[in-house]
Parts: C-alpha cells; structure tokens; sequence
C-alpha cells in the first residue's frame, strides 16, 4: 500500500512552495488579532446570542423588547448583550431610562448574513 493511500493528508515533499509559505506566514494575523477573533466567533457560536443579533439586524431595540422576540427573562437578555458589548458586537444609546442596543457596526450585520447565507446554501444542498 502507497504512502498516501494511508496517510492521504499529508505531503510526500516538505515545503514544495518556500517563498509562498514564507509570504502567505508573514501575512498571517498576530496572535492577539486570531484570539480577538476566536472570542467573537465563540460570541457568535451560541444560539441565543444569535436570535438577538439576528433582531438587532433588523432594528435598534431595548432589553425588554429584545428578551420577548427572543423568548427569554429580560436578566438573560441583559447578561447575553453585556458579553457581546464586551466583546464590540453591540452598542448602547441611553435615552432617558432606556437603553437600546444595536450592532456596533456593519461588519457584524455582513458576518451574520454571511453565515445565514452558508447555512442556507448547506440546509438546501442536503435537501437535493
């Protein structure tokens, strides 16, 4: 049995390509800019935190409102938005009493479409 019948993963030649991998290395994000990026996707990767930036996409709300879309007290509401303004995923604009959230900026709109899109797109590929 050929090497790469067992082992189909992995290169027969080390660094086929050095001046690609030493570009494409000295391109890559620092560490600090990949662990920002693992909390946001680590944000982003639960289900209730989901559906309220899925109403913060749509509107600008408060916690009362956001917490009956999404089906939860308003202590949860409250608890899951202080993570993601933590983490610049919303914003806060006080007006009188109330405090409305809302995304902190468009790349976070763009990052859910995008991933609804995927998963759309996967859901309707598994239905073929």
């Amino acid at each position: 049995m050929s090497r790469l019948a067992t082992a189909p993963d992995t290169c027969e030649v080390v660094h086929a390509s050095p001046a690609q991998v030493a570009a494409i290395r000295a391109a890559l994000p620092t560490g600090e800019t990949v662990h920002a990026l693992a909390e946001t996707f680590k944000a982003l990767g639960d289900p209730t935190r989901l559906r309220l930036l899925a109403a913060l996409a749509t509107a600008e709300l408060c916690v009362c409102d956001l917490a009956a879309l999404v089906g939860i007290s308003e202590s949860a509401a409250s608890h899951q938005l202080r993570l993601l303004r933590a983490l610049r995923v919303v914003r806060t604009r006080r007006d009188g009493r109330m405090v409305h959230y809302r995304l902190d900026d468009d790349h976070i709109a763009r990052l859910l479409a995008l991933g609804l899109e995927h998963v759309g797109e996967a859901i309707a590929r598994r239905g073929r």
